[in-house]
């Protein structure tokens, strides 16, 4: 079946009871046993629910793997990821990641003795280099936030491998609707499902998969002593999000990419970056990687100050002021201030998050609302 059949179907069967199309959303957070020391398929819901069961079956059987794992958000799936480690191991990551991310690898896995180094991923030379003899993990975005950098996920995975590490990559901003770093050489694949997988603002998630069937059991197990899962009405939102997944994603990276083209010819707009445009540096690698679609993330410089950005963003109707990306409604924000605040100010700098930076996330609205939209907030605040 075609990834669209697949993503209405697979884990989301009639139930079997009642005949009902929509599997219902199991509540209970125990489940009665056949006897004493004998289990059933589900014991305790912490361990595993028949709601969550079915769509993590969706989303391992979409991106190609063993199995998969919800949980409560992106974060707390990124965590359990790095909980694979140990007390002087070292991970190498993407210098373009989220501000979540880089506040999880400098603020929290630096207490169990966890080292990082960051460096651009899109430059193969130089992040090889970052690599150390205790170097265990890589921890790249398929798409970089916010600067919209593109690795080269093959040749990542193969430099990883060579140095006996794992490969996670966060695909929040393609979704395996436009690639599956998987079938690309990853070892885990991470989404904050909150964005394009539910893509409604309406469910807090994350999730994790795992190629190799070990490795999905060992997270699982980590999941399960740590318990930060996702809740049955969280996991339906989940599954009802994804079964349109493929439609919104193809209609949202194509107003994206013709706002993008827009905002290059825009008088007060010093920079675009889109990887669907020609212009950028890796647009090459973005079309082998992604084919026609490039997300529904664009982000832009304008000519202005720390406050004239603020001001921009502050200036917008259709676009909400407000942190996230990937769902129905457009967004926008100033990194700098929202969500890469987590970087030290020198941190922002040396990795090129400059005060005039916009990231906008395209929604569904017509794209020519929401290039007026954009254009009066320009001219209203420079």
């Amino acid at each position: 079946m075609k990834f669209r059949t697949r993503a209405i179907h697979v884990g989301s069967e009639p139930d079997p009871a009642t005949g009902a199309v929509v599997p219902p959303i199991h509540l209970a957070t125990t489940f009665i046993q056949p006897g004493a020391g004998t289990w059933g398929d589900f014991d305790y819901s912490r361990s595993g629910s028949p709601t969550r069961s079915g769509v993590q079956r969706t989303i391992a059987n979409l991106e190609g793997a063993a199995g998969s794992l919800a949980f409560a958000s992106g974060m707390a799936a990124t965590h359990c990821a790095t909980m694979l480690l140990k007390s002087g191991d070292h991970i190498v990551a993407g210098s373009d990641i989220y501000g979540g991310t880089f506040r999880l690898l400098h603020k929290i896995c630096n207490r169990a003795g966890i080292t990082v180094t960051l460096a651009p991923a899109d430059d193969l030379v130089q992040f090889e280099a970052a690599f150390q003899s205790n170097t265990k993990m890589v921890w790249i975005e398929s798409i970089g936030n916010p600067l919209m950098s593109i690795p080269d996920l093959s040749a990542i995975a193969d430099i990883t491998h060579k140095h006996g590490a794992l490969l996670g990559v966060d695909s929040t901003f393609t979704s395996p609707a436009i690639m599956r770093p998987l079938e690309l050489g990853a070892d885990i694949v991470m989404h904050s499902a909150t964005k394009y997988l539910s893509g409604h603002s309406d469910c807090l998630a994350g999730v994790l998969a795992a190629k190799d069937p070990a490795l999905h059991k060992e997270l699982y197990f980590i999941q399960n002593a740590t318990g930060a899962v996702l809740s049955g009405l969280e996991c339906f939102l989940l599954q009802r999000g994804i079964k349109t997944l493929d439609l919104r994603m193809r209609e949202q990276s194509r107003s994206a990419l013709e706002i993008a083209v827009w905002l290059e010819s825009h008088p007060m707009v010093k920079r675009v970056l889109y990887p669907g445009l020609a212009s950028h540096p890796q647009h090459a690698l973005a079309a082998r990687l992604m084919g026609d679609r490039f997300g529904a993330v664009v982000s832009f410089e304008i000519d202005g100050d720390y406050l004239k950005t603020k001001k921009v963003c502050e200036s917008t109707e259709l676009f909400g002021l407000a942190v996230s990306l990937g769902a129905v409604e457009s967004l926008i924000e100033q990194p700098a201030s929202m969500s890469h605040a987590s970087y030290d100010a020198a941190a922002r700098a040396k990795f090129g998050i400059h005060d005039s930076l916009i990231r906008i996330s395209v929604g569904l609205e017509d794209a020519a609302d929401l290039m007026g939209d954009l254009d009066h907030a320009l001219r209203t605040a420079l």
